[in-house]
């Protein structure tokens, strides 16, 4: 065989990174689970939307737009769960291959640095493209109805796999450059959400109207950043339109962004992915622990040299699992910088949110829109960071030989899952402390009155459901009282369920996965529920609502159209009804964690001695 034809085909087709990568996680009954219970997802969903959707003795038109709205909602779903399972599966290229230090033994291998780069790359993205081209089937049923063009379902699937070889591309680089380790999944997650929420938000703020009076929308310069924007665009063509530069002088790359969003998204993913390909490949070379002094800014934070030998004597207290999960978890540069930045960065948005509607740049509804927003992605970031770290908290310990070092100490299960349990609250308690200060000074404005604001912090609206109308704040001031009662035990049952999972799971990954699972399946049916009983079990829904933190959120911000039912005997009684529903949430999420930790604490030797040795 020509040399030149042996290189090439070593760069994918028989790349033995690629090969070995896609042969073992083919043979993993994890990875068999996880694609059978995706597509299990998607036919459930997709049977459910048929019934709700197409029914029986309809016109050919009414089938056709029952498929639209069916492809509409299944489009939806499969890019949000290839932007969820994405990370999870590219996790692996940091975690698994910079602790046994795989790279260093792959760099005295005769493969050359891109054809190891590319390996990685698309030996784990094989996976996901499996996953999203294993629902193509369930796409060409809608188009048995009509209504759904061929084009339409191949576009949506170039949006899921250029969002897909992104982050893939992400991973590799940070695998490469060695700055991720074994907080991979809580970055991807972090940033995917960060990212989604804050372009969305922005989008819509900054959408402009086609014609004067017009409802729909020009697509804005975010647009082709955002997988579901992108998505919007090809799905609801009719009110996100893109602009129409014909007979108009404008540069390429302003015609090209700003009037073909979907075809400038996936280019934009696929321009990034190679850049990031070509930097990983001159940089594999560079791999290697860095010594030399402390740099300035690890000296400002009162920290010692990476990888260094020695540190100065800490005070433990009474639980050292405690202390280590609040303290010694978080002492490194990158932890200090992310978590901190996270709560300067919410609470400088919350003042800005204040400000704007203060001067008169925005609107209730815009205000409205963006608290809900920014809140709502808050708490999803928090309770995502919380599963990330309780799911790793004791396979971490496990796969490092820690573990095996504390359970030769008296410490008994009890106290060690406490300790877990405290310490992981501790540290997440500035987070935590992020929305409900946000939601507090919007209280104190909206109790002020405004300051003095001639726009008010009243406004007259109609109550769902009903032809009455009522006069409601901007948001109900009662909620910077409520949401710290809800989301600190939610967030705490999210810790015990990630501690659950890490202690039963082989790995990390695994564990992750398993404890975002459960406890999005949670969230889901709270939200659900609340959603459905909020408008029509009148007192009762308030009570409901309250159970779950987002839904909270909404009910806060707008009471007339979530929790309708009771708003109409007054918002007194929506008042009392989320209180009660707040103090109930409390108590239940209270019994839950306790339940766990006794749950746990009696089969933890079991458990931990029979997954010993085990990675």
């Amino acid at each position: 065989m020509p040399a030149f034809l042996n290189w090439l085909l070593r760069l994918l087709p028989t790349n033995p990174i690629c090969m070995r990568l896609v042969q073992g996680g083919s043979c993993r009954l994890r990875h068999m689970y996880l694609r059978s219970g995706y597509l299990g997802v998607m036919i459930v969903i997709l049977l459910f939307a048929m019934l709700a959707n197409v029914q029986g003795s309809m016109s050919v038109r009414q089938l056709a737009a029952g498929a639209a709205n069916i492809f509409v909602l299944i489009s939806y779903l499969q890019v949000g769960l290839i932007c969820l399972l994405t990370p999870v599966f590219m996790a692996g290229a940091i975690a698994q291959e910079d602790n046994p230090r795989t790279w260093d033994i792959l760099l005295t291998t005769p493969l050359n640095a891109l054809q190891i780069v590319l390996g990685n790359l698309f030996g784990r993205l094989f996976f996901i493209l499996v996953l999203l081209f294993s629902t193509l089937p369930l796409f060409a049923v809608t188009q048995y109805f009509g209504g759904v063009p061929g084009r339409s379902i191949f576009a949506s699937y170039a949006i899921a796999g250029a969002s897909s070889l992104l982050v893939a591309a992400i991973a590799v680089t940070l695998s490469v450059t060695r700055t991720g380790g074994r907080k991979a999944v809580f970055w991807f997650y972090v940033s995917v959400v960060m990212w989604i929420f804050a372009t969305y938000a922005a989008d819509l703020e900054l959408r402009t109207a086609i014609t004067l009076g017009a409802a729909a929308t020009h697509t804005t310069f975010l647009t082709p950043v955002n997988p579901f924007l992108a998505l919007e665009v090809l799905l609801r063509s009719n009110t996100y339109v893109p602009h129409n530069f014909t007979g108009v002088e404008v540069g390429w790359l302003t015609k090209i962004w700003l009037s073909q969003p979907i075809a400038a998204f996936c280019w934009l993913c696929i321009g990034l992915s190679v850049v990031m390909i070509g930097y990983s490949t001159i940089r594999l070379r560079a791999i290697g622990a860095k010594v030399g002094a402390i740099p300035w800014y690890r000296r400002m934070l009162g920290l010692s040299l990476s990888g260094g030998v020695e540190r100065p004597a800490r005070p433990v207290g009474t639980n050292p699992i405690a202390w280590r999960e609040s303290v010694a978890r978080g002492k490194t540069f990158t932890a200090i910088v992310a978590r901190w930045g996270f709560v300067g960065l919410g609470v400088t948005i919350g003042l800005t949110l204040i400000g704007l509607y203060h001067a008169g740049v925005w609107t209730q509804a815009t205000l409205q829109l963006a608290v809900t927003a920014v809140l709502s992605g808050e708490i999803v970031i928090i309770a995502l960071i919380a599963l990330n770290m309780s799911a790793t908290a004791v396979t971490r310990e496990r796969e490092d030989g820690t573990l095996d070092l504390i359970l030769t100490t008296p410490l008994q299960p009890g106290p060690y899952l406490a300790g877990k349990l405290r310490g992981l609250i501790q540290y997440l308690l500035p987070l935590i402390l992020v929305p409900t200060l946000t939601l507090a000074l919007i209280a104190v404005y909206v109790l002020a009155d405004g300051f003095g604001n001639p726009a008010g912090t009243v406004t007259n609206v109609m109550v769902k459901g009903s032809t009455a109308r009522i006069d409601v704040p901007l948001v109900m001031p009662v909620g910077a009282l409520l949401l710290p009662i809800v989301l600190v035990p939610f967030i705490a049952t999210c810790v015990m369920i990630g501690l659950y999972w890490s202690i039963k799971s082989k790995g990390t990954i695994g564990s992750v996965v398993g404890a975002v699972a459960v406890a999005g399946a949670l969230g889901g049916l709270l939200g659900l529920c609340g959603m459905v009983s909020g408008s029509n079990a009148g007192v009762l829904g308030a009570v409901i609502t309250a159970f779950s933190p987002v839904n909270l959120i909404w009910a806060l911000v707008y009471p007339a159209d979530t929790i309708g039912a009771s708003v109409a005997k007054g918002l007194g009684a929506a008042r009392i009804g989320m209180i009660v529903g707040a103090l109930l949430a409390a108590v239940g999420y209270g019994i839950v964690v306790y339940m766990l930790h006794n749950m746990i604490k009696r089969s933890f030797m079991m458990t931990v001695r029979k997954l010993a040795g085990s990675t």
